[in-house]
């Protein structure tokens, strides 16, 4: 059975790609997940405020240009800076054979074209942005964030040779028109969907903590259905991230129209190993349906047959809810 895949026009010989993350922040960890058969690995975010310090929203009069710098660490405590992220790419493009994708993370990204010219020069393979913020300011209008994303996609896409994907929420009133749209302006490809990290409520110290919770396999149910619909849409590729613990998970991205799944959550709680033993056992379900590639089973479930989508999928919603009988 075959498992190469072509994610963002790059050869992998497997369609498991180590999402961003601390996985390869070292070369040697980064050489055992290559060796257990990951594809291409995506280096941990580099974060606007390491380009632009942050400075506070001028509607948030409660809190001072100060308080707002301290909310964010600092700059000594990000794992990388923009230099040392560079030479990090140069390191990992000499010892691996697999491609090095990095991570640009932020929401207006000023300065990005430049940085993006770097990382290329470095010898990265691919981009991908990580267009992570909670608009919570109400003058913000919706169209004004979408068209900064698309803004800043076309400007790094237009300014750099290797390809450059989006990864993008669930968050928006029409995931599929913006898709669409990113790909118009130069996105190679789409990686769905960023997860938001929500912060919990200490209520005997009254503060608010941060709080990191790996993904679950029931996360994976959003993003099958947003692949399927996504998939007939979108001549680039797309990639599932969240939810994958499974070499199954990985049959259904597929068949939804993935090129590629990201795997973070199943690496950090059982290792490179997960890597070997997916690989595996997609071989084994492929071979019981028939499917000597991976291209072959691409998108075999996607909407693409549907007439009406958007009546598909209302039609699902009432047909579930009736159901349930209690």
């Amino acid at each position: 059975m075959d498992l190469h895949t072509e994610y963002l026009g790059l050869a992998l010989g497997t369609p498991f790609v180590v999402g961003a993350s601390p996985l390869c922040d070292d070369v040697a960890s980064a050489r055992r997940l290559q060796e257990a058969g990951a594809g291409a690995v995506v280096l941990r975010s580099l974060f606007e405020e390491q380009i632009d310090p942050p400075t506070p929203a001028p509607a948030l009069a409660v809190a001072s240009a100060q308080e707002g710098e301290e909310m964010f660490p600092e700059y000594a405590e990000y794992q990388f800076s923009p230099e040392a992220y560079v030479r990090h790419v140069v390191r990992l493009k000499r010892e691996l054979a697999i491609p090095v994708i990095v991570s640009l993370n932020g929401h207006q990204l000023h300065g990005w074209a430049e940085v993006a010219r770097r990382m290329e020069r470095a010898g990265a393979d691919a981009i991908e942005l990580n267009f992570y913020q909670v608009v919570a300011n109400p003058a913000t209008a919706a169209d004004y964030v979408e068209m900064e994303m698309l803004r800043v996609t076309g400007d790094v896409a237009g300014s750099v040779k290797i390809p450059v994907a989006v990864k993008l929420s669930p968050f928006h009133s029409s995931v599929a028109q913006l898709a669409v749209a990113l790909e118009l302006v130069g996105a190679a490809g789409v990686v769905v969907f960023n997860r938001f990290y929500q912060p919990d409520i200490d209520i005997d110290e009254l503060t608010v903590r941060p709080m990191l919770r790996l993904s679950e396999p029931q996360e994976l149910l959003l993003r099958l259905r947003w692949l399927a619909i996504l998939s007939p849409l979108l001549r680039g590729s797309l990639a599932a991230t969240g939810g994958v613990h499974r070499d199954a998970d990985a049959a259904k991205a597929i068949l939804a129209g993935a090129h590629a799944v990201q795997l973070v959550s199943v690496l950090l709680r059982h290792g490179p190993g997960v890597l070997t033993s997916m690989a595996h056992g997609l071989t084994a379900w492929m071979e019981v349906h028939g499917y000597s590639n991976l291209t072959d089973c691409r998108g075999r479930l996607n909407l693409e047959r549907c007439g009406d989508a958007a009546a598909f999928e209302r039609a699902n919603y009432i047909r579930t809810l009736q159901s349930w009988h209690g």
